[in-house]
């Protein structure tokens, strides 16, 4: 039987998986247009952010090993393309 990480790669290429990753840092914000807390993941030996949205806030995940379900995403700041990775699935290990 077939994991639900499994299903969600298989129906879309441009997913990714990292499993047991290392958070070097955890932030957490609101969001302007509502309810929702932005998550912002540094993880260990990468250079690119990994973003997510909550309803409400959470333990902090510093320090901690995580399996992450992402894609890559451009986000324009100040005229200038950056890249994000935009979380689907979220998981400690």
């Amino acid at each position: 039987m077939k994991s639900d990480v499994d299903k969600l790669l298989k129906k879309n290429e441009k997913l990714n998986q990292l499993d047991v990753v290392k958070v070097i840092s955890h932030v957490q914000r609101s969001v302007d247009d509502g309810d929702w807390v932005l998550n912002t993941l540094m993880l260990e030996g990468y250079d690119v952010p990994f973003k997510y949205k909550r309803k409400k806030r959470y333990k902090s995940l510093e320090g901690a090993p995580v399996n992450l379900t992402y894609y890559p995403q451009i986000e324009k700041v100040a005229g200038m393309d950056f890249e994000v990775m935009k979380v689907a699935r979220i998981r400690k290990s």
